[in-house]
């Protein structure tokens, strides 16, 4: 088939965030200038540079009450967020601190997890996360949306900071199966990381003249 997303399709449900899966979720924790903590998940995240390292995280649409997210204000605001990883252990809490809460409720503590304080930065991180960046904000970018009730603000951050649970490094390398990260695919539906295979890099530098 062939449709233009601006013309619509005739399937029961849009397709395309099923034709670019997975993608990593960022869960990710802010906090407000008046000191409230914030924690949501975003299954438009990734990592976009090395170097040096930086995540983004897009929030599309609005609050319940049609106010903006507290992640992305809150990170424009204070300057600062923590990334953390979305792993198979934690996925119901994932999945109800999407819920759109006032921006007075902090959902670590409203479902019992237990917070890490940053060396870095002022939000903290999940303990029960394996995995955290803390972020140094450094670029906010408001998209064109052709919806008024679905806007879409990309928030960019240099990460300043990395905890990594021990447990979860087996000869120096970060060990997925004991990570288990989950990620979105489309529609409802999540996955988590199955059958590998290496391939050898084939870039090979130059020599400089």
């Amino acid at each position: 088939m062939f449709f233009e997303p601006k013309k619509g399709h005739d399937l029961p449900h849009n397709p395309i965030a099923a034709c670019v899966s997975p993608r990593p979720i960022g869960w990710i924790s802010t906090l407000s200038k008046s000191g409230i903590g914030n924690l949501a998940p975003f299954s438009y995240f990734n990592l976009v540079h090395n170097h040096p390292p930086t995540v983004m995280f897009a929030c599309n649409g609005l609050k319940a009450d049609g106010t903006a997210k507290d992640s992305w204000t809150n990170a424009e605001e204070t300057g600062e967020f923590v990334y953390n990883v979305a792993a198979w252990k934690l996925r119901e809490h994932i999945n109800l601190t999407s819920t759109s809460f006032d921006a007075e409720v902090d959902e670590l503590a409203e479902y019992g997890l237990t917070p890490r304080p940053s060396k870095i930065v002022k939000p903290v991180g999940v303990a029960e996360s394996p995995i955290q960046f803390e972020c140094k904000t450094t670029q906010i970018i408001h998209l064109e949306s052709n919806s008024k009730e679905n806007p879409s603000t990309i928030v960019f951050g240099q990460v300043v900071g990395v905890h990594i649970d021990d447990e979860c490094l087996v000869d120096g390398r970060v060990d997925y199966d004991k990570v288990m990260h989950i990620s979105r695919l489309g529609y409802l539906d999540y996955a988590v990381i199955g059958e590998r295979f290496f391939m050898p890099s084939t870039y090979v530098k130059r020599e400089q003249k």
